[in-house]
């Protein structure tokens, strides 16, 4: 009996697990190809003139990084207008790494929340996902707050968790790319996100809750 219970209990937790990855990384995934965020960015900050270039060289640029970014046959960054340095260089491969454990993380997580919730519905037990989602739905806020508040050190910590060097912290002198990737549209970036991921775990406790009462 106690097996049978704890063999549940792991199924749960696997599958609110891979529901709970799938959520983050397909965020993630959007916010990082969204590029009319980066557009308004540009617009708004006046990145064009500041940088002395037409907004379309600037958006070249963009789309030659998010596509060193994302494919695996393009194995060198080479920007248009913008020169870039060894270490330079080195972060923008370990982002281009994370990237794709992003999207490893999103194909197995959504095949795993797919299964977990079609054996849900199978059994009448989508209400199950009422708590974990109200419980889920209760982070974002606090991140947001804590964005607001100080987004400089959110900005830090994020690096210090993901990055084990110092390149991040870009030299304009030598990779003047980082004048066009302010930290004005990277809080941008974590505000959407993290819109994102609240909309979902709403979305999904409507959901879960709507289906407890039949």
């Amino acid at each position: 009996m106690n097996g049978a219970i704890d063999v549940h209990h792991i199924k749960k937790i696997s599958g609110v697990t891979s529901l709970f990855l799938f959520i983050i990384t397909i965020s993630i995934a959007f916010v990082i190809v969204f590029t009319p965020l980066y557009y308004y960015s540009a617009w708004s900050m006046d990145l064009p003139e500041r940088l002395g270039m037409s907004m379309e060289t600037l958006m070249e640029n963009y789309h030659v990084l998010l596509k060193y970014l994302h494919f695996p046959w393009v194995q060198e960054l080479n920007l248009p207008d913008f020169p870039s340095s060894e270490s330079g260089l080195f972060h923008f491969w370990e982002v281009k790494r994370l990237f794709y454990l992003n999207y490893i993380i999103l194909i197995l997580s959504s095949a795993g929340s797919f299964i977990y919730i079609k054996a849900l519905k199978k059994n009448g037990r989508i209400w199950t996902l009422v708590k974990p989602f109200f419980t889920a739905a209760l982070v974002p806020p606090v991140l947001l707050t804590f964005l607001a508040v100080s987004f400089d050190r959110m900005f830090v910590l994020f690096h210090e968790v993901f990055f084990n060097n110092d390149d991040w912290l870009f030299d304009p002198a030598k990779d003047p790319i980082i004048m066009a990737l302010p930290q004005e549209f990277f809080m941008y970036t974590f505000l959407l996100f993290f819109l994102l991921v609240e909309g979902f775990f709403i979305g999904g406790y409507l959901y879960s809750k709507r289906n407890a009462f039949k």
